[in-house]
């Protein structure tokens, strides 16, 4: 499971992750959750330590009732804690870290709502991120421990998002990984390369990549790549580890585009999970494959108002009958659209946002929505999330 806010004013994240982000662009008007500048303090020998965090809460609605573990039972409404975390990082001198820990919840489009504590505990734990960064220059820096995902356009917590929920594309892709990688910029060119467990399954046998050439201050390029080297057969964490996914081929490309009030980024995705791991997990026998398109935009209206948008397309390559395995979990044969729009008031550290998604998908397999039914074809959802940043 993977679930962007890259509007920061200074280093919290990877080097890279940071070039490809569509919000990692330097610009106020690109950031409907630009984190405030950190605290500072003097830690010792530990030098000069940074210090932000986050405590927020949403309400969600929708239109086909929750259900599944850990979720709010036989339910249409429901609120928890979205973010309550607390970042300490370093980021001067030869050797640096970074520390995230807190509670937080993830929402993505067309599956189960879990609660906050839930989540916490079955995916990435109280310390979801945190590494050890050596930076002998200015321009090159090897990192590990538990890092960000290179792939995507999405970042996991949703402060860091322009919408609150995670599209169809993102369930494609893995979140945070334990591992280690090396980051390079030179010029206009940013590159990284990871060898890490893949979706959070505890077994080093991936190796991911990102590739980014800032074309001019207004136009950039991506290319996104990662796979697992060999099988991976079980969960390590129930929610974060999806098996299929854990022994995927993904590959996206994508373009930004920023302007003074205007930040767009398109981007393609391309997902293949080999024949053999499938039939190793017992869910098909047939190499299977996703096919995904989106297009995540941000308009800000004033200083503090912006309104953002995302809209995707996801198939899900083979047929109820032939063997294909359900990758999108809208069955074999499948395919789905979505559409997102987010107005966001931010103003210092306060922010308010509302967020109405729709999904509709051809349910080849009769499985529907998770949380319905199992008949449903469409889900409708409204969350509306607010809180406090320094």
């Amino acid at each position: 499971m993977k679930s962007s806010k890259r509007g920061y004013r200074h280093k919290i994240i990877p080097l890279t992750v940071l070039a490809l982000s569509p919000l990692a662009i330097g610009t106020g008007h690109a950031s409907p959750l630009a984190l405030p500048s950190p605290l500072t303090f003097h830690a010792g020998p530990l030098g000069t330590l940074n210090v932000q965090g986050v405590a927020s809460g949403y309400g969600i609605w929708q239109d086909n009732k929750f259900a599944g573990s850990g979720s709010p039972g036989n339910k249409s409404a429901s609120a928890d804690i979205s973010n309550g975390m607390v970042i300490i990082q370093k980021n001067t001198g030869l050797v640096q870290f970074y520390l995230q820990a807190g509670a937080y919840n993830v929402m993505s489009l067309g599956s189960n709502f879990v609660s906050t504590g839930t989540f916490t505990q079955n995916t990435f734990g109280a310390l979801p991120v945190g590494y050890l960064e050596i930076a002998p220059t200015g321009n090159f820096n090897v990192q590990i421990g538990k890092l960000p995902t290179l792939i995507g356009a999405e970042y996991t917590f949703s402060y860091q998002n322009w919408n609150i929920e995670r599209g169809l594309l993102w369930g494609q892709e893995n979140a945070v990984n334990k591992g280690i990688q090396a980051n390079y910029t030179m010029g206009p060119v940013t590159a990284s390369l990871s060898w890490n467990d893949g979706f959070y399954s505890d077994r080093f046998n991936w190796v991911t990549g990102a590739l980014t050439w800032a074309i001019n201050k207004e136009n950039s390029v991506f290319f996104q790549a990662g796979g697992n080297m060999g099988h991976t057969n079980f969960a390590y964490s129930s929610i974060a580890t999806t098996p299929l996914q854990n022994n995927e081929s993904i590959y996206d490309l994508g373009y930004t585009y920023t302007g003074a009030n205007l930040v767009v980024t398109p981007y393609v995705q391309y997902t293949s999970v080999p024949a053999s791991a499938i039939q190793a997990l017992g869910v098909g026998t047939r190499k299977t494959s996703t096919l995904g398109a989106a297009i995540l935009a941000d308009y800000s209206l004033t200083d503090k108002i912006s309104v953002a948008g995302r809209v995707e397309y996801i198939s899900n390559s083979g047929s109820p009958t032939d063997g294909a395995a359900n990758l999108t979990g809208f069955g074999p044969g499948s395919h789905a659209w979505s559409l997102t729009v987010t107005p966001t008031y931010q103003d210092g550290g306060f922010f308010a946002r509302a967020e109405l998604s729709y999904v509709t998908a051809s349910m080849q397999s009769g499985t529907g929505f998770s949380g319905s039914n199992g008949l449903a074809k469409n889900q409708l959802r409204g969350v509306v999330e607010t809180g406090f940043m320094f």
